[in-house]
């Protein structure tokens, strides 16, 4: 849920970044944090192990300016998508705001992109938060890879509520600015 300070006029939204382990979550805040002026964003927040893997979560703050009159800030969170780390991963969609689910197009993570997902909704659950109730879009990331799902098979498998879904290549920046301006829309639209 959006936090809006009325006195102070301003807005905070939370998007979170959702999917399987090393699918490219961070990637994809690293990339959007390489790009902005720090003017326009905060230190980039990384609870990594040694592996350089997410532990529990990575944050980024991002400035937007004025939208209607108010100072709009976007607060975007990655979890970690080991198994064992669900706790942090449920944890961290209380109060989302827009989510960002993050496909590896790696055919070998077809069923592991599947079982993301379901985690995902099941977790959403604790939060009285359904599919229907929250805006999301699909990522299809590593769409470079010599072993990459054909779309058809990505769609097939994830995108049952049709919902917007961009091709990407987070470590290269492809991709990266449309999905975030696409989950921005559709958060501000339903702002107003």
């Amino acid at each position: 849920m959006a936090l809006i300070n009325i006195p102070e006029r301003e807005i905070t939204c939370k998007i979170v970044y959702y999917g399987t382990g090393l699918g490219g979550k961070t990637a994809n805040l690293r990339y959007i944090y390489r790009q902005l002026s720090p003017s326009a964003r905060t230190e980039m927040v990384s609870l990594a192990t040694e592996t350089e893997r997410t532990l529990f979560f990575d944050y980024l703050g991002l400035d937007l300016g004025q939208v209607k009159g108010f100072t709009t800030r976007f607060s975007l969170y990655t979890v970690p998508g080991q198994v064992e780390y669900n706790a942090s991963r449920k944890l961290l969609l209380n109060g989302a705001d827009g989510i960002v689910f993050v496909a590896d197009s790696d055919s070998l993570k077809r069923r592991d992109n599947v079982l993301a997902l379901q985690n995902m909704i099941e977790n959403m659950r604790t939060y009285n938060m359904t599919l229907d109730s929250v805006p999301w879009i699909l990522q299809y990331n590593k769409r470079d890879l010599s072993g990459a799902m054909n779309i058809d098979c990505l769609e097939s498998d994830l995108n049952f509520k049709q919902v917007p879904s961009f091709e990407a290549i987070a470590s290269e920046g492809i991709g990266v600015f449309a999905t975030l301006k696409c989950m921005s829309k559709q958060i501000l639209n339903r702002l107003q």
